[in-house]
């Protein structure tokens, strides 16, 4: 009997928008816009133009007009854009994607946008499978303490994880290839825990022994069987 994790990587950023997408973005900003009330900013915006068309006229009368601003600093609405403007050019805004390589499968920084899943390389008799990491259960623990030591025992990874429930989401029975087949020990049955990564050092880990995979390419990596059951508690997109 085995505890094994399903550890996700939750999206970074958003998903790029579809040009359906961004048009009904900018149609509900239209209708936003023309259906708005004047802010206060714009409003203060009215009330500059109307003091300076008023300071054009022949019979402006400066004395009243600055008797409502004495020993005040006058700044106006222009005067406050203009700042927000530079300060808008100082802005840098964080990238959407890191600088490493989509094909990467050892980063967890790849494809910020999608959810990942961590997949492990294991020896399994004679082969070498990919699988989700997974441990032997011992004696006086639960199934849920095998699936966080499984995740612990990982070499070069320091993970942190939030595990979901106490209770296993799926399970996968296999039979052990003969050559390491022993009486009253044909197989293994695995029992699967769902873990959403909370941090973890930014290193990446061994290129040939783990892997951080989309939904969409579990396939390329796991047993048709063993996929099989994975799907079924696999939410990401």
């Amino acid at each position: 009997m085995h505890g094994a994790v399903c550890l996700q990587r939750l999206p970074v950023v958003s998903q790029d928008r579809s040009p359906i997408e961004e048009e009904f973005m900018e149609l509900m900003h239209q209708m936003e816009l023309e259906r708005s009330l004047l802010s206060d900013h714009e409003l203060r915006l009215l009330e500059d133009a109307a003091r300076m068309s008023r300071k054009q006229e022949e019979d402006y009368d400066s004395d009243e007009e600055e008797e409502d601003y004495r020993d005040k600093e006058i700044v106006t609405a222009q005067d406050l854009e203009d700042t927000w403007e530079q300060k808008l050019k100082q802005f840098q805004p964080a990238l959407r994607s890191q600088v490493v390589d989509k094909k990467d499968v050892s980063s967890s920084e790849r494809c910020l946008a999608d959810s990942l899943i961590l997949l492990v390389k294991k020896d399994v008799g004679s082969q070498k499978l990919w699988l989700l990491p997974q441990i032997q259960w011992q004696m006086g623990e639960t199934l849920r303490q095998t699936a966080e030591r499984a995740l612990a025992s990982l070499p070069g990874a320091d993970l942190k994880a939030t595990f979901l429930g106490n209770a296993p989401c799926g399970f996968y029975k296999y039979k052990y290839p003969k050559d390491i087949q022993k009486e009253g020990s044909v197989g293994a049955k695995v029992f699967f825990f769902k873990a959403l990564l909370s941090s973890h050092k930014h290193l990446p880990l061994e290129k040939n022994s783990f892997a951080w995979v989309k939904k969409d390419e579990l396939q390329d990596f796991l047993k048709p069987e063993y996929l099989k059951q994975v799907r079924r508690f696999i939410m990401a997109p």
